[in-house]
Protein backbone atom coordinates (compact mmCIF):
# COMPACT_ATOMS: atom_id res chain seq x y z
CA UNK A 1 0.00 0.00 0.00
CA UNK A 2 1.79 3.46 -1.22
CA UNK A 3 -0.72 5.56 0.84
CA UNK A 4 0.36 6.72 4.44
CA UNK A 5 -2.32 5.86 6.87
CA UNK A 6 -2.38 9.44 7.70
CA UNK A 7 -3.62 11.07 4.33
CA UNK A 8 -0.95 12.97 2.75
CA UNK A 9 -1.85 16.47 2.75
CA UNK A 10 0.47 17.89 5.12
CA UNK A 11 3.98 18.11 4.33
CA UNK A 12 4.83 16.93 7.63
CA UNK A 13 8.30 18.08 9.10
CA UNK A 14 10.81 15.36 10.95
CA UNK A 15 9.45 17.46 14.28
CA UNK A 16 8.02 14.58 15.53
CA UNK A 17 6.89 16.34 19.67
CA UNK A 18 5.45 14.04 22.43
CA UNK A 19 5.29 16.15 25.88
CA UNK A 20 5.71 19.76 26.47
CA UNK A 21 6.42 21.71 28.85
CA UNK A 22 5.85 26.03 28.71
CA UNK A 23 7.69 27.13 25.83
CA UNK A 24 9.29 24.39 25.22
CA UNK A 25 8.30 20.56 23.00
CA UNK A 26 10.39 17.59 23.69
CA UNK A 27 10.46 15.18 20.08
CA UNK A 28 10.24 11.41 20.67
CA UNK A 29 13.82 11.23 20.71
CA UNK A 30 14.35 13.18 23.28
CA UNK A 31 14.53 16.44 21.25
CA UNK A 32 14.42 19.83 22.83
CA UNK A 33 12.82 22.57 20.94
CA UNK A 34 11.90 26.37 21.75
CA UNK A 35 8.57 26.67 20.31
CA UNK A 36 7.58 30.19 18.65
CA UNK A 37 5.21 28.63 16.54
CA UNK A 38 2.19 27.84 19.55
CA UNK A 39 0.60 24.64 17.36
CA UNK A 40 0.47 27.89 14.96
CA UNK A 41 -1.49 30.53 17.41
CA UNK A 42 -3.20 27.85 19.13
CA UNK A 43 -0.92 27.29 22.55
CA UNK A 44 -1.33 30.29 24.06
CA UNK A 45 -0.58 29.21 27.04
CA UNK A 46 2.18 27.36 26.10
CA UNK A 47 2.00 23.22 26.73
CA UNK A 48 1.19 21.89 30.04
CA UNK A 49 -0.62 25.05 31.43
CA UNK A 50 -1.52 23.81 35.34
CA UNK A 51 -4.67 25.72 35.11
CA UNK A 52 -5.98 24.78 31.51
CA UNK A 53 -4.83 20.88 32.34
CA UNK A 54 -6.57 20.95 35.61
CA UNK A 55 -9.55 22.60 34.30
CA UNK A 56 -9.77 19.85 31.41
CA UNK A 57 -8.59 17.25 33.91
CA UNK A 58 -11.64 17.90 36.19
CA UNK A 59 -14.19 18.11 33.66
CA UNK A 60 -13.16 15.10 31.78
CA UNK A 61 -13.82 13.26 34.94
CA UNK A 62 -17.28 15.07 35.50
CA UNK A 63 -19.30 15.44 31.72
CA UNK A 64 -17.72 15.34 28.62
CA UNK A 65 -20.75 15.51 25.95
CA UNK A 66 -24.43 15.38 25.88
CA UNK A 67 -26.45 17.37 23.18
CA UNK A 68 -27.25 20.58 22.10
CA UNK A 69 -30.96 19.26 22.81
CA UNK A 70 -30.71 19.93 25.82
CA UNK A 71 -29.84 23.33 28.24
CA UNK A 72 -25.98 24.34 28.67
CA UNK A 73 -24.95 25.43 32.22
CA UNK A 74 -21.46 25.60 30.68
CA UNK A 75 -21.85 27.17 27.65
CA UNK A 76 -24.28 29.78 28.74
CA UNK A 77 -21.56 30.76 31.73
CA UNK A 78 -18.55 31.06 29.03
CA UNK A 79 -20.99 32.83 26.27
CA UNK A 80 -21.74 35.13 28.93
CA UNK A 81 -18.56 35.49 30.01
CA UNK A 82 -17.57 36.49 25.80
CA UNK A 83 -20.12 38.48 26.20
CA UNK A 84 -19.20 40.71 29.28
CA UNK A 85 -15.99 41.38 27.77
CA UNK A 86 -16.54 42.23 24.21
CA UNK A 87 -18.91 43.72 21.47
CA UNK A 88 -21.22 41.14 21.48
CA UNK A 89 -24.70 39.74 22.72
CA UNK A 90 -24.74 36.53 21.79
CA UNK A 91 -22.62 33.56 20.96
CA UNK A 92 -22.49 29.89 18.75
CA UNK A 93 -20.10 27.76 19.93
CA UNK A 94 -18.14 25.60 17.06
CA UNK A 95 -15.10 22.83 17.00
CA UNK A 96 -12.71 24.71 14.91
CA UNK A 97 -12.27 27.91 13.50
CA UNK A 98 -13.31 27.19 9.70
CA UNK A 99 -16.73 26.11 11.40
CA UNK A 100 -16.72 29.92 13.62
CA UNK A 101 -16.42 31.51 9.88
CA UNK A 102 -18.82 29.51 8.06
CA UNK A 103 -21.58 30.38 11.19
CA UNK A 104 -20.62 34.43 10.94
CA UNK A 105 -21.39 33.86 7.23
CA UNK A 106 -24.49 32.28 7.74
CA UNK A 107 -25.09 34.63 10.41
CA UNK A 108 -24.50 37.80 8.07
CA UNK A 109 -26.89 36.48 4.98
CA UNK A 110 -29.70 35.08 7.45
CA UNK A 111 -29.36 38.86 8.49
CA UNK A 112 -30.39 40.62 5.52
CA UNK A 113 -32.92 37.26 4.77
CA UNK A 114 -34.65 38.07 7.61
CA UNK A 115 -35.41 41.78 6.73
CA UNK A 116 -36.82 40.29 3.47
CA UNK A 117 -33.57 40.92 1.30
CA UNK A 118 -32.64 37.76 0.37
CA UNK A 119 -30.69 38.97 -2.60
CA UNK A 120 -28.23 40.60 -0.48
CA UNK A 121 -26.08 37.73 -0.04
CA UNK A 122 -22.58 38.55 -1.26
CA UNK A 123 -19.93 39.01 0.96
CA UNK A 124 -17.12 41.03 0.17
CA UNK A 125 -13.92 39.59 0.58
CA UNK A 126 -9.89 40.40 0.03
CA UNK A 127 -7.07 39.59 -1.60
CA UNK A 128 -4.36 36.81 -0.39
CA UNK A 129 -7.22 35.89 2.62
CA UNK A 130 -6.93 32.85 4.68
CA UNK A 131 -10.55 31.77 6.15
CA UNK A 132 -10.04 27.95 6.24
CA UNK A 133 -10.61 25.02 4.44
CA UNK A 134 -14.64 24.31 4.00
CA UNK A 135 -15.67 24.94 0.14
CA UNK A 136 -17.21 27.81 1.66
CA UNK A 137 -14.19 29.39 3.33
CA UNK A 138 -11.62 28.90 0.18
CA UNK A 139 -14.61 30.12 -2.14
CA UNK A 140 -13.98 33.45 0.08
CA UNK A 141 -10.49 33.73 -0.90
CA UNK A 142 -8.31 34.24 -3.98
CA UNK A 143 -5.60 32.03 -3.17
CA UNK A 144 -5.30 29.21 -6.24
CA UNK A 145 -3.28 27.28 -3.74
CA UNK A 146 -6.73 26.56 -1.58
CA UNK A 147 -8.97 26.37 -4.81
CA UNK A 148 -7.44 24.75 -7.48
CA UNK A 149 -9.09 20.78 -7.74
CA UNK A 150 -12.30 21.96 -6.05
CA UNK A 151 -14.23 23.45 -8.33
CA UNK A 152 -17.51 24.11 -8.29
CA UNK A 153 -16.69 26.58 -5.88
CA UNK A 154 -20.05 28.77 -4.22
CA UNK A 155 -20.95 31.78 -5.19
CA UNK A 156 -21.20 34.79 -2.91
CA UNK A 157 -17.60 36.43 -2.54
CA UNK A 158 -16.37 39.27 -4.34
CA UNK A 159 -12.75 39.71 -3.89
CA UNK A 160 -10.57 42.61 -3.66
CA UNK A 161 -7.25 44.38 -2.79
CA UNK A 162 -6.50 44.10 1.02
CA UNK A 163 -6.46 47.25 2.68
CA UNK A 164 -7.89 49.35 -0.05
CA UNK A 165 -10.80 51.12 1.15
CA UNK A 166 -11.36 52.89 -2.15
CA UNK A 167 -11.79 49.47 -3.78
CA UNK A 168 -13.91 48.09 -0.77
CA UNK A 169 -16.39 51.10 -1.41
CA UNK A 170 -16.69 50.22 -5.31
CA UNK A 171 -17.67 46.79 -4.96
CA UNK A 172 -20.72 47.42 -3.17
CA UNK A 173 -23.86 46.72 -4.91
CA UNK A 174 -27.67 45.72 -4.56
CA UNK A 175 -26.19 42.14 -3.74
CA UNK A 176 -24.27 42.85 -0.86
CA UNK A 177 -24.52 41.47 2.36
CA UNK A 178 -20.87 43.14 4.00
CA UNK A 179 -17.14 42.44 4.38
CA UNK A 180 -15.58 39.50 5.68
CA UNK A 181 -11.95 40.56 6.74
CA UNK A 182 -9.15 39.35 9.02
CA UNK A 183 -7.44 42.72 11.06
CA UNK A 184 -4.68 40.91 10.45
CA UNK A 185 -4.11 38.75 7.79
CA UNK A 186 -2.17 35.69 9.28
CA UNK A 187 -1.44 33.16 6.70
CA UNK A 188 -1.58 35.60 4.07
CA UNK A 189 1.93 36.98 6.02
CA UNK A 190 1.14 39.50 9.05
CA UNK A 191 -0.70 41.99 8.00
CA UNK A 192 -2.21 44.54 9.79
CA UNK A 193 -4.86 46.38 8.45
CA UNK A 194 -4.77 50.37 8.80
CA UNK A 195 -6.76 52.16 10.66
CA UNK A 196 -8.14 54.08 8.04
CA UNK A 197 -9.71 50.74 6.29
CA UNK A 198 -11.04 49.83 9.19
CA UNK A 199 -13.21 52.25 9.94
CA UNK A 200 -14.07 52.94 6.38
CA UNK A 201 -15.54 49.42 6.51
CA UNK A 202 -17.83 50.05 9.95
CA UNK A 203 -18.72 53.89 7.96
CA UNK A 204 -19.35 51.93 5.05
CA UNK A 205 -21.89 49.15 7.23
CA UNK A 206 -23.18 51.77 8.58
CA UNK A 207 -24.33 53.93 6.43
CA UNK A 208 -25.62 51.05 3.95
CA UNK A 209 -27.01 48.52 6.87
CA UNK A 210 -24.04 45.75 5.73
CA UNK A 211 -22.22 43.27 7.99
CA UNK A 212 -19.25 44.00 9.42
CA UNK A 213 -17.96 40.09 9.91
CA UNK A 214 -14.01 40.12 11.14
CA UNK A 215 -12.68 36.60 11.48
CA UNK A 216 -10.01 36.92 14.26
CA UNK A 217 -9.56 32.95 14.18
CA UNK A 218 -5.94 33.78 14.53
CA UNK A 219 -5.36 37.42 15.69
CA UNK A 220 -7.93 37.15 18.69
CA UNK A 221 -8.21 35.85 22.44
CA UNK A 222 -5.18 38.20 23.26
CA UNK A 223 -2.45 37.44 20.83
CA UNK A 224 -2.23 41.29 19.62
CA UNK A 225 -2.57 42.92 23.16
CA UNK A 226 -5.78 43.04 23.29
CA UNK A 227 -9.08 40.71 23.62
CA UNK A 228 -9.45 40.73 19.99
CA UNK A 229 -7.87 42.78 17.35
CA UNK A 230 -10.52 45.48 16.47
CA UNK A 231 -10.13 46.73 19.75
CA UNK A 232 -7.15 48.28 18.55
CA UNK A 233 -9.20 50.22 15.86
CA UNK A 234 -11.55 52.05 17.76
CA UNK A 235 -14.24 49.91 16.13
CA UNK A 236 -16.71 47.35 16.70
CA UNK A 237 -17.94 44.34 13.94
CA UNK A 238 -21.05 43.20 14.06
CA UNK A 239 -19.91 39.10 14.02
CA UNK A 240 -16.66 37.92 14.85
CA UNK A 241 -15.24 34.67 14.57
CA UNK A 242 -12.96 33.32 16.81
CA UNK A 243 -10.84 30.06 17.79
CA UNK A 244 -7.07 28.88 17.50
CA UNK A 245 -6.40 30.16 21.26
CA UNK A 246 -9.44 30.32 23.01
CA UNK A 247 -9.27 26.83 23.74
CA UNK A 248 -5.59 26.82 24.80
CA UNK A 249 -5.14 23.93 22.52
CA UNK A 250 -8.56 22.59 23.01
CA UNK A 251 -10.13 22.02 19.65
CA UNK A 252 -12.94 24.84 19.58
CA UNK A 253 -14.72 28.45 18.32
CA UNK A 254 -16.91 30.50 18.55
CA UNK A 255 -19.28 32.90 16.25
CA UNK A 256 -20.08 36.08 18.39
CA UNK A 257 -22.49 38.50 17.06
CA UNK A 258 -24.41 41.45 17.93
CA UNK A 259 -28.20 41.13 19.00
CA UNK A 260 -29.11 43.11 15.91
CA UNK A 261 -27.08 41.07 13.29
CA UNK A 262 -27.94 37.75 14.61
CA UNK A 263 -31.91 38.38 14.36
CA UNK A 264 -32.01 35.88 11.66
CA UNK A 265 -30.29 32.95 13.70
CA UNK A 266 -33.61 31.41 15.06
CA UNK A 267 -34.33 27.79 15.39
CA UNK A 268 -33.01 25.17 13.17
CA UNK A 269 -31.21 27.94 11.26
CA UNK A 270 -27.78 26.21 12.26
CA UNK A 271 -26.30 23.46 14.74
CA UNK A 272 -23.30 21.47 16.09
CA UNK A 273 -23.06 18.01 17.42
CA UNK A 274 -19.97 18.32 19.59
CA UNK A 275 -19.99 22.68 19.78
CA UNK A 276 -20.23 23.76 22.72
CA UNK A 277 -19.69 19.87 25.03
CA UNK A 278 -18.75 20.95 28.57
CA UNK A 279 -15.14 20.28 28.07
CA UNK A 280 -14.55 22.80 25.20
CA UNK A 281 -16.14 25.03 27.62
CA UNK A 282 -13.70 24.00 30.67
CA UNK A 283 -10.91 24.83 28.81
CA UNK A 284 -11.89 28.24 27.27
CA UNK A 285 -12.97 29.40 30.67
CA UNK A 286 -9.65 28.62 32.09
CA UNK A 287 -8.05 30.19 29.06
CA UNK A 288 -10.51 33.09 30.08
CA UNK A 289 -9.38 32.71 33.88
CA UNK A 290 -5.65 32.99 32.93
CA UNK A 291 -5.79 35.76 30.07
CA UNK A 292 -8.44 38.28 31.56
CA UNK A 293 -6.49 38.35 35.30
CA UNK A 294 -4.80 41.80 35.90
CA UNK A 295 -1.83 42.26 33.95
CA UNK A 296 -1.89 39.74 31.78
CA UNK A 297 -2.60 41.22 28.21
CA UNK A 298 0.18 44.45 29.32
CA UNK A 299 2.39 41.51 29.93
CA UNK A 300 1.23 40.42 25.47
CA UNK A 301 2.01 44.19 24.66
CA UNK A 302 5.15 44.53 26.77
CA UNK A 303 7.17 41.17 25.49
CA UNK A 304 5.43 41.87 22.21
CA UNK A 305 7.62 44.88 22.05
CA UNK A 306 10.38 43.53 23.39
CA UNK A 307 10.27 40.63 20.87
CA UNK A 308 9.75 43.01 18.24
CA UNK A 309 12.58 45.46 19.23
CA UNK A 310 14.86 42.47 19.54
CA UNK A 311 14.13 41.35 15.92
CA UNK A 312 14.91 44.49 14.61
CA UNK A 313 18.26 45.44 16.58
CA UNK A 314 19.26 41.61 15.08
CA UNK A 315 18.33 42.56 11.23
CA UNK A 316 20.95 44.69 10.41
CA UNK A 317 23.38 41.51 10.94
CA UNK A 318 21.77 39.56 8.35
CA UNK A 319 20.24 41.87 6.03
CA UNK A 320 21.46 39.47 3.55
CA UNK A 321 17.95 37.70 4.73
CA UNK A 322 16.17 39.59 6.73
CA UNK A 323 14.23 43.19 5.59
CA UNK A 324 11.58 44.04 7.65
CA UNK A 325 9.31 43.27 11.38
CA UNK A 326 5.49 43.03 11.13
CA UNK A 327 2.38 42.74 13.17
CA UNK A 328 0.60 43.21 16.86
CA UNK A 329 1.22 42.20 19.91
CA UNK A 330 2.76 38.81 19.82
CA UNK A 331 1.44 38.36 16.71
CA UNK A 332 4.51 39.14 14.48
CA UNK A 333 6.15 38.32 10.93
CA UNK A 334 9.82 38.91 9.97
CA UNK A 335 9.70 39.62 5.92
CA UNK A 336 12.52 38.08 4.49
CA UNK A 337 14.98 38.07 1.02
CA UNK A 338 15.01 34.91 0.29
CA UNK A 339 12.44 31.64 1.06
CA UNK A 340 10.89 31.77 4.22
CA UNK A 341 9.76 28.39 4.11
CA UNK A 342 13.31 26.76 3.63
CA UNK A 343 14.71 28.98 6.23
CA UNK A 344 11.36 27.48 9.04
CA UNK A 345 12.44 23.92 8.11
CA UNK A 346 16.61 24.52 8.72
CA UNK A 347 14.98 26.39 11.77
CA UNK A 348 13.57 23.08 13.09
CA UNK A 349 16.84 20.90 12.05
CA UNK A 350 18.29 23.61 15.12
CA UNK A 351 15.68 23.35 17.80
CA UNK A 352 13.94 26.43 16.93
CA UNK A 353 10.08 26.28 15.82
CA UNK A 354 8.55 29.09 13.95
CA UNK A 355 6.00 28.89 11.10
CA UNK A 356 5.99 30.14 7.51
CA UNK A 357 3.16 32.08 5.54
CA UNK A 358 3.04 34.21 2.55
CA UNK A 359 4.52 37.21 0.85
CA UNK A 360 8.01 35.32 2.28
CA UNK A 361 7.30 35.92 5.49
CA UNK A 362 8.68 34.21 8.81
CA UNK A 363 5.78 34.08 11.64
CA UNK A 364 6.96 34.58 15.19
CA UNK A 365 3.83 33.63 17.34
CA UNK A 366 5.73 32.87 20.77
CA UNK A 367 2.89 31.00 23.90
CA UNK A 368 1.66 34.31 25.52
CA UNK A 369 3.07 33.44 28.68
CA UNK A 370 7.11 33.45 27.02
CA UNK A 371 9.28 35.96 29.86
CA UNK A 372 12.07 37.97 28.71
CA UNK A 373 14.57 34.82 28.83
CA UNK A 374 13.06 33.18 26.62
CA UNK A 375 12.78 36.28 24.05
CA UNK A 376 16.99 36.50 24.66
CA UNK A 377 17.04 32.63 23.80
CA UNK A 378 14.92 32.88 20.68
CA UNK A 379 17.20 35.93 19.08
CA UNK A 380 20.07 34.19 20.15
CA UNK A 381 19.25 30.96 18.50
CA UNK A 382 17.95 33.15 15.75
CA UNK A 383 20.95 34.77 14.99
CA UNK A 384 23.11 31.81 15.09
CA UNK A 385 21.10 30.04 12.74
CA UNK A 386 21.04 32.96 10.47
CA UNK A 387 24.71 33.34 10.42
CA UNK A 388 24.84 29.41 9.13
CA UNK A 389 22.46 29.23 6.90
CA UNK A 390 23.05 29.02 3.37
CA UNK A 391 20.70 30.49 1.10
CA UNK A 392 19.80 27.86 -1.27
CA UNK A 393 20.55 28.90 -4.81
CA UNK A 394 18.17 28.80 -7.45
CA UNK A 395 17.83 26.14 -9.82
Amino acid sequence: MAITPLMPVYPRSPVRPVRGEGVYLYGEGGEKYLDFASGIAVNLLGHGHPHLTKAIQDQAATLVHVSNLYGSPQGEAFARRLVENSFADTVFFTNSGAEAVECAIKTARRYHHHHGRPEKNVLITFGNAFHGRTMATISATDQPKLRDGFAPLLPGFTVVPFDDLAAAEAAVDEHSAGFLVEPVQGEGGIRPASAAFMQGLRRICDERDLMLVLDEVQCGVARTGRLYAYEHYDIEPDILASAKGIGGGFPMGACLATEKAAAGMVIGTHGSTYGGNPLAMAAGQAVFDVILAPGFLDHVTRMGERLRGALEQMIPNHDHLFESVRGLGLMLGVKMKTDSRAFVTYLREHGLLTVAAGDNVMRVLPPLILEEAHVAEFIERLSDAARRYEVPQAA
